[in-house]
């Protein structure tokens, strides 16, 4: 490891010293974004920005997971890691202080660069590749999730979201991998656009129907309980690779999935079979993704906010018991107007009891986005539904409801620390509620 400010070679030391200015990082997004010819592969920014092998992960829902999933496999392989996710950056162990902008990532990836780091696993949202992220940074592989609905108030259609998600692979250089998920059709879309000469590896997991393309990777068999995830892999080249099995400490169908993207996107990037395993067995908690909390009643704290991810969230929820399922959830305001009832649905058709409550309402009204959640709710015809507006309240009224052996889903919010109602963030977590719900439940 390299001494902070050592020279790294073909890095100009006057780049290493020199902190990156935000003048600087917004000249090189807009140079990008007005490049109108594609470069495969994208030329770094910086002569110190060659070096690094950067893996960019998009998709609608499981960028974080797959991400950290991804990081884990790296680290376990002996590489030091820059990972970026909508928690934050960190370099290994260590967490970055610096914003989630182009500046912030310029100057995360420099100081990686200093540290001697020379891989990088990135979450690329739409927004940003629609800025041209894939145009300022090179990306040395890619992985799709899966799309479903989200974000189109932002993209203005479902075409424009899709395109701004392929900039991450019509980008890639010859030679590289993509992976792609073999159950969703807009992977379907994104091979058809790219290039012949990337490498394709497709995986994916049977629970999202029938497959648009033979996968290298899939799952005969996921196994849930609330210590973790096991998955049994359908014979093929790659998982015999792999001894026919993964286990993942997370909990869920849906990481299932995510570990197997990670999987493939590391036996791309010339990982060995062992470290594969390894990494994934040794994922740390992922703080917000199907979080739990306390045990019986089973309390989970998860970021589900699309129906897709309501769905997995929910399902996964009620293979951990045969008693109830409750949900506490809300929709964000001024976003998606159109997945509020689907999103209602999801959970209408799977839990006993839906609390409706806020989420974000921004400078919307929060009861009126509560009543169209809650009408989708009561189409799903499983659920008893009320709307509770103060989310701390509606997060309790579950959890005194519940009793030993059913599920608490709190959704929507995950990791996050504040509650955005008009121009301000209000502190606030899902996870801290609950934990203070149960250390006074024990000294009552």
């Amino acid at each position: 490891m390299l001494s902070l400010g050592a020279s790294i070679p073909g890095m100009s030391p006057s780049i290493v010293h020199r902190p990156i200015t935000y003048d600087e990082a917004e000249a090189l997004e807009q140079a990008a974004a007005g490049r109108i010819e594609t470069t495969r592969p994208t030329p770094p920014p910086y002569p110190w920005a060659d070096s690094f092998f950067t893996v960019g992960v998009t998709g609608t829902n499981g960028k974080t997971s797959t991400t950290l999933l991804l990081t884990s496999i790296f680290r376990a392989a002996g590489h030091s890691v820059l990972t970026e996710t909508t928690l934050g950056y960190s370099l290994d162990d260590k967490v970055l202080q610096v914003p989630r902008t182009t500046q912030g990532f310029l100057t995360a990836m420099r100081e990686a660069a200093m540290a001697g780091a020379r891989h990088a696993v990135i979450e690329t949202t739409s927004q940003a590749l629609a800025r041209g992220y894939a145009k300022m940074w090179r990306f040395d592989l890619g992985v799709f999730t899966n799309l479903s609905q989200d974000h189109l108030a932002v993209h203005g259609s479902w075409e424009h979201y899709l395109a701004s998600k392929a900039q991450l692979f019509v980008h890639l250089g010859p030679g590289r991998t993509a992976v792609l998920n073999a159950f969703d059709p807009a992977c379907v879309l994104i091979d058809k656009i790219l290039p012949t000469d990337i490498l394709r590896l497709w995986v994916g997991v049977a629970s999202r129907g029938q497959p648009h393309h033979e996968p290298d990777l899939t799952a005969s068999n996921v196994e849930v309980s609330s210590r973790g995830t096991r998955v049994s892999l359908q014979p093929s080249p790659l998982a015999e690779q792999l001894g026919s099995m993964l286990e993942i400490p997370l909990v869920g169908e849906v990481f299932a999935e995510n570990a197997l993207c990670a999987a493939a996107a590391a036996h791309g990037a010339g990982c060995c079979a062992q470290a594969i395993r390894q990494g994934l067995r040794e994922c740390p908690p992922i703080a917000g993704r199907f979080e739990i909390v306390h045990h019986d009643p089973i309390v989970v704290v998860d970021f589900a906010h699309t129906p897709d991810a309501l769905v997995r969230t929910l399902d996964t929820a009620r293979r951990l018991t045969s008693q109830r399922v409750f949900a506490v959830f809300g929709a964000g305001g001024e976003r998606d107007r159109d997945k509020r009832k689907p999103m209602g649905r999801a959970v209408g058709q799977r839990a006993d009891m839906a609390v409706v409550t806020n989420d974000n309402p921004r400078h919307e009204d929060p009861s009126s986005i509560a009543r169209q959640v809650a009408a989708g709710c009561r189409q799903g015809g499983r659920a008893y539904v009320r709307i509770e507006l103060d989310r701390k309240k509606a997060i309790i009224t579950a959890l005194q409801e519940a009793r030993q052996g059913d599920v608490v889903v709190v959704a929507g919010k995950g990791h996050e620390q504040g509650q955005i109602i008009g121009d301000r963030t209000l502190p606030f977590s899902d996870g801290q509620v609950v934990r203070d719900f149960f250390e006074r439940s024990a000294m009552d």
